[in-house]
C-alpha cells in the first residue's frame, strides 16, 4: 500500500511539472531575423541577403525581415535574391525603412517577391522601367521585348502574392512611383508601420498568399544582421572608379619595377593592387571593348619610351584610356560607371608620367658618359713618375700606367690630358701648357677638350 502511495505521488509530480512547462513553452517569444539592406543590388549585397535568408531558415527563426533601402542595381543579382525569397520555407517580410528610404528599380522586384511587403510612412516605391547599359532609353525594337518581359515578370510576382498587378506593370512601362500611403491604398503593399516592433505586432496572425504562412511575430525577439567588415570592404572595392584606379596603379607600379629591378616595393604594391582590381572586375559585368582600349592605352604609354613621337603616343594613350574606362562597365548599367573626371585624371596622369620618363631618358642619353674608357678620355691628370715614354699618371683619384704620345719625355708634376685608353690599361696622354691645372676649380684635375 505504501509503495502505491509513493508511485501515485511521483506520477502527480510529473503531471504537475508537465502542466507548468507547457504554458512556459507557449509563452516563449518568437525569433525574427532583421537583415539590414541599405545598399544597391550587386553581387556582394545579393550574397549577403541570400546567406541571411538561408540562416533564418536553418536557425529556426519565425520569420526574416529585409529592411530595404535601395536605388536598384544589377538584374542578375536581383533575380538571385528573388529566387531565395520564393524558395524560403519561413515567411519573408520586406520592410522599406527607415523614413526617407526607397525601393526603386530592382528593389520593387525584391519587395513584390516577399510574403509581406510593408513600408514606413515616409518612403516610396516604384520606377522600374528598364534602361540601357548607358542609362538611357533602349532602342525601340529591343525595348519592346525587354519591357514586355520585365512587366510580365513583375505583374506575376504581384498577383501571385495578392497585390495590384496593374500597378506593377505600370511601374515597368511608365516608371510609376508611389508614396507609402498611395501604395497601401492601391493594394501595392500590405501594411504601413512606423517601426519594426509595430510592424511585427501588426502582421501577427496574418495568413500569407500564396504560401499560406500564419505569422507569429508579436513581441518577437529580433536579431539584427549586418554586413561584416570584409563584406563591406568587398562592397567598396566593386566601385568602378576604385577598380580602374587600383588596376592603373598596379600596372604603373609593376612597370616601374620592370625598369628598375630590385626596388621590390613597387612590384609588391603593384601585384596587390592589380589582383584586388581584377577581383572587382570579375564581380561586375564588363565590356571587352573597354578592356582592349585600356590595354592599347598602356601599350602606347610604353611605346612612348622607345619611339620618338614627340608626345603623340602618350596623347593617344590618354585618349584610349579615357574611352576604355568609360566603356569598361557599360554592361553593368548606369549605376556602375567610371566617372568622367576620374577617367580623365588617370589618363592625364599616365600621359604625364610617360612624358616625364621619356624626358629623363633623353636627358640621360645626351649626358656624357661617366664610366668606362669614354669617361677617361679628355680627363686631366698629373704625372707622378716621369714619362720616358712610360710612367705613372694620377687621374680621377687613381694612379694609372701612362705613355706619352710622341715618345716624351714628360716631367713629374706636369699636367697631361688623356687621349685614349690603350691595350693593357695604359693611358696615352699628351702634355698640356703650364697654367691649365691652375685654371681648373681648386686646381684639381678635370676634363678639357682636345
Amino acid at each position: 500500500m505504501r509503495s502505491l502511495q509513493v508511485f501515485l505521488a511521483l506520477v502527480t509530480a510529473v503531471l504537475v511539472a508537465a502542466a507548468l512547462a507547457g504554458p512556459a513553452q507557449a509563452q516563449a517569444a518568437p525569433r525574427v531575423l532583421a537583415v539590414e539592406f541599405a545598399n544597391d543590388v550587386n553581387p556582394v549585397s545579393a550574397n549577403f541577403a541570400i546567406d541571411q535568408i538561408e540562416r533564418a531558415n536553418e536557425g529556426g527563426y519565425s520569420a526574416v525581415v529585409i529592411l530595404l533601402d535601395t536605388p536598384g542595381g544589377l538584374a542578375e543579382s536581383m533575380r538571385k535574391i528573388v529566387e531565395a525569397e520564393l524558395a524560403s520555407s519561413i515567411p519573408v517580410i520586406v520592410y522599406v525603412s527607415p523614413d526617407g528610404a526607397r525601393a526603386a528599380s530592382a528593389g520593387v522586384w525584391i519587395g513584390q517577391a516577399a510574403d509581406v511587403l510593408a513600408m514606413a510612412p515616409q518612403t516610396n516605391i516604384g520606377s522600374s522601367t528598364p534602361v540601357s547599359v548607358e542609362g538611357g532609353n533602349i532602342p525601340r525594337d529591343l525595348r519592346r521585348k525587354v519591357v514586355n518581359d520585365a512587366a510580365a515578370s513583375l505583374r506575376a510576382l504581384a498577383e501571385e502574392h495578392g497585390r495590384n498587378g496593374d500597378w506593377a506593370e505600370a511601374a515597368v512601362r511608365e516608371a510609376s512611383n508611389l508614396t507609402a500611403a498611395q501604395a497601401l491604398e492601391q493594394n501595392v503593399i500590405d501594411v504601413i508601420a512606423a517601426g519594426l516592433p509595430a510592424l511585427l505586432d501588426d502582421v501577427d496572425g496574418t495568413t500569407t498568399v500564396p504560401k499560406g504562412f500564419v505569422l507569429e511575430t508579436a513581441g518577437a525577439d529580433v536579431t539584427t544582421a549586418e554586413m561584416s567588415l570584409w563584406q563591406r570592404v568587398l562592397d567598396t572595392i566593386i566601385d568602378p572608379n576604385i577598380i580602374v584606379l587600383l588596376m592603373s596603379l598596379g600596372v604603373l607600379a609593376i612597370t616601374v619595377e620592370l625598369f628598375n629591378p630590385g626596388l621590390v616595393f613597387p612590384a609588391a604594391f603593384g601585384a596587390i593592387a592589380l589582383i584586388v582590381g581584377l577581383f572587382g572586375l570579375q564581380v561586375l559585368p564588363f565590356s571587352w571593348a573597354g578592356i582592349l582600349l585600356i590595354v592599347v592605352a598602356f601599350g602606347f604609354f610604353v611605346a612612348e619610351a622607345f619611339v620618338v613621337s614627340h608626345g603623340a603616343l602618350a596623347l593617344a594613350g590618354a585618349i584610349a584610356f579615357v574611352f576604355g574606362a568609360l566603356m569598361l562597365f557599360d554592361p553593368a548599367g548606369d549605376a556602375y560607371q567610371v566617372s568622367l573626371p576620374v577617367a580623365i585624371a588617370i589618363g592625364v596622369a599616365f600621359a604625364a608620367f610617360a612624358g616625364f620618363a621619356v624626358a629623363k631618358a633623353l636627358a640621360a642619353r645626351r649626358r656624357p658618359p661617366t664610366t668606362g674608357s669614354d669617361e677617361l678620355v679628355g680627363a686631366v691628370g698629373v704625372v707622378r713618375r716621369a714619362l720616358e715614354p712610360d710612367g705613372l699618371v694620377f687621374v680621377h683619384g687613381e694612379l694609372w700606367r701612362a705613355r706619352a704620345v710622341g715618345g716624351g719625355p714628360v716631367a713629374e708634376e706636369a699636367t697631361v690630358r688623356v687621349e685614349r685608353l690603350a691595350d693593357g690599361l695604359v693611358l696615352e696622354v699628351v702634355p698640356l701648357p703650364a697654367g691649365v691645372r691652375e685654371a681648373l676649380p681648386d686646381g684639381t684635375p678635370g676634363k678639357v677638350p682636345a
